[in-house]
């Protein structure tokens, strides 16, 4: 598995990459201005993508984005106050849930499938409990439902890091990829297929916006807006994965999801962290596409 990926991923080519051509749009809600895009394979229900804490829809791995839009249709989102798009930043998951099917509706659509990552996988969770019949099936990576008393402890550094007004190389590779070998060249090979769109790349997220995003972290963890206590109410099949040796949400997270959702598939990677997704993109794309088309 691992050769073929990596075989994949050096053949990779940016200059033909559809997530690098694909253009950015924009619709207006009240006073904020989505930035958005929209590619791949037409499919009738469009998978929506939900970024990480301090994410931009630059941060997705373009090779990860292609390998999916061979075969579906893709939605890549900045929340309000993130990248390219303009508006206030929420400081709650519900608030920046509330965002997106406010996105969804004024896009007039009737059903997606949904993959968060990471904060995206919590917003995801809300969405789908705010909106059940708009979410079709719903795939979790590296995130958690909050509450999680009995978690392992997030190393103090992780947090260290998060608080950064910005993040170096070292801290990117700490944060996201184990730290082996096979490790640390995966996040640099994804590192080097960032930022070679077309267009000019979105802003960095502002201290402002991160700040609202750490508040709305803090309080989901903590419980007072965790999803944890409602997860048997999402009767959607789930696809929960995660890397093994995720420092930033550990995996002992997916397990506790994959226990309460009545409905769910957990798949841990081995000799990975929390961008597994990343890491082993054509092996989780797989994993991905085959579930979302059952």
């Amino acid at each position: 598995m691992l050769t073929i990926e990596r075989q994949r991923a050096e053949r990779f080519d940016p200059s033909q990459s559809a997530a690098n051509a694909a253009r950015t749009e924009y619709v207006d809600i009240g006073r904020t201005r989505y930035a958005y895009r929209r590619f791949g394979r037409r499919s009738p229900v469009p998978l929506v993508l939900l970024q990480r804490y301090r994410g931009t829809m630059d941060d997705w791995d373009p090779l990860f984005l292609d390998l999916i839009a061979e075969k579906r249709e893709l939605i890549l989102l900045d929340n309000a106050g993130v990248g390219l798009s303009t508006g206030e930043t929420p400081e709650s998951i519900v608030g920046l849930a509330q965002n997106v099917a406010a996105f969804l509706d004024r896009l007039a659509f009737r059903q997606i499938d949904v993959l968060g990552w990471s904060m995206g996988g919590c917003v995801a969770q809300q969405l789908t409990l705010d909106r059940p019949k708009l979410v079709r099936r719903l795939v979790l990576a590296a995130t958690s439902p909050g509450g999680v008393t009995d978690a392992p402890k997030t190393p103090d550094k992780v947090f260290q890091i998060m608080l950064k007004p910005a993040n170096d190389e070292d801290d990117f590779l700490y944060l996201f990829f184990p730290e082996t070998d096979q490790g640390r060249n995966a996040g640099l090979a994804h590192l080097r297929r960032l930022g070679l769109r077309r267009e000019e790349p979105a802003p960095l997220v502002n201290s402002e916006s991160f700040k609202a995003q750490l508040a709305a972290i803090k309080s989901f963890a903590a419980g007072a807006t965790a999803t944890l206590p409602h997860l048997g109410r999402i009767e959607q099949p789930v696809l929960v994965a995660n890397g093994h040796a995720d420092v930033m949400i550990p995996a002992y997270n997916s397990y506790v999801m994959a226990q309460r959702l009545p409905n769910a598939l957990l798949t841990l990677y081995p000799s990975a962290g929390h961008g597994f997704l990343f890491q082993h993109a054509e092996h989780f794309v797989t994993q991905v596409l085959d579930f979302l088309a059952r």
